[in-house]
């Protein structure tokens, strides 16, 4: 399936049936400027998921403007896969790729390595996790599932994991836990 698209199935043949529209026009950019633009002006439309029962259908809209020949419809699956990798590199950028360790190729080329694994880990946990998180940009993955604020106690040698009493994440922290090992973490006690 097409990324951001709101689809079924057909009972019947299996294709997935999907209520996005999408239309262009062309269109002046910068026209105030000496160089203007003119282009393809495309708006794609979807139902928005959030009021399935409104009287009037609740549309979002998602416009881009483009010089290619493309036919519209396969431009609008053009845009839509630029939107995912752009997302991808603002992940890496806003993340690991924002502290390069140096000048010299082959140590930059290391961290990249280790940036693209741990962006790879990174989504996988939060799909692990589930809930908003399987799509969650990469700070929030961060902020919500990697740095938490834990500890790890061994009283009498049994651990025990303290967790913050009121922590809102903690159910979806668990259930990564629960999806990643294969059984509960060790006792939970809050702090």
């Amino acid at each position: 399936m097409d990324p951001g698209v709101l689809s079924r199935r057909d009972p019947d043949t299996g294709a997935w049936i999907s209520d996005a529209e999408v239309a262009e026009t062309t269109c002046t950019a910068f026209s105030s400027t000496k160089t203007p633009i003119t282009a393809r002006l495309i708006v794609r439309r979807v139902k928005d998921a959030r009021y399935p029962d409104a009287l009037f259908p609740v549309w979002r809209y998602h416009p881009f403007f483009t010089d290619t020949d493309e036919p519209v419809d396969v431009a609008d699956i053009t845009h839509r896969r630029h939107a995912i990798i752009e997302t991808v590199f603002a992940d890496l950028i806003d993340g690991p790729l924002a502290h390069m360790p140096s000048g010299r190729f082959g140590a930059n080329s290391a961290w990249i390595l280790c940036a693209a694994i741990a962006h790879n880990l990174q989504r996988a946990a939060g799909i692990l996790a589930g809930g908003a998180h399987a799509v969650a940009r990469g700070a929030t993955l961060r902020r919500r599932l990697i740095t938490i604020p834990a500890r790890l106690a061994r009283p009498q040698r049994r651990p025990i994991l303290h967790l913050p009493a009121h922590w809102p994440w903690a159910t979806h922290w668990l259930r990564l836990w629960r999806n990643t090992i294969g059984h509960s973490p060790p006792a939970t006690a809050p702090t």
